[in-house]
């Protein structure tokens, strides 16, 4: 019984070292030879990250919900992770702030600034979510995968 367990210790172990072995190397996304990155993002208080936001939710739903609501100011911004996934993925900014909403609401959105994410590839984009009005739940209950 006993050497059942220690060959079975040995095996996970084993298996742990060829994993190792096989993995790739980390190349840092601004050193890559094809399609390099620079890393040169705005900062989360952008004012044209944040209207932005407010003109894609104001255009997402006058043609999906019709609801009527803007985003009426922006408080308490701030960055809640600068590349969390890695040096050799896309350069994300992720950032938090509180959105005062034309129904007197306060709601928080999650944001993402990423490099190369802008139309065609071209510049940066946004990804955003506001919480509780994720109706799809695109990025998941409480926007978890719109941040960190």
């Amino acid at each position: 019984m006993m050497w059942i367990r220690s060959a079975a210790a040995l095996s996970l172990l084993c298996s742990f070292g060829v994993l190792a072995a096989h993995a790739r190397p980390l190349t840092p996304a601004e050193q890559r030879s094809v399609h390099p990155y620079s890393g040169a993002l705005p900062v989360c208080e952008d004012s044209s990250v944040l209207q932005s936001i407010a003109s894609r939710f104001q255009e997402a739903d006058r043609e999906y919900w019709s609801s009527g609501l803007q985003i009426i100011a922006y408080e308490n911004v701030r960055e809640t992770g600068y590349r969390s996934n890695g040096l050799d993925f896309i350069p994300k900014r992720y950032c938090n702030a509180a959105v005062q909403m034309s129904d007197g609401r306060t709601r928080l959105v999650r944001y993402a600034v990423g490099e190369n994410l802008g139309v065609i590839g071209w510049g940066w984009g946004v990804e955003w979510c506001i919480i509780g009005l994720d109706r799809n739940l695109t990025f998941g209950g409480g926007c978890r995968t719109a941040g960190p």
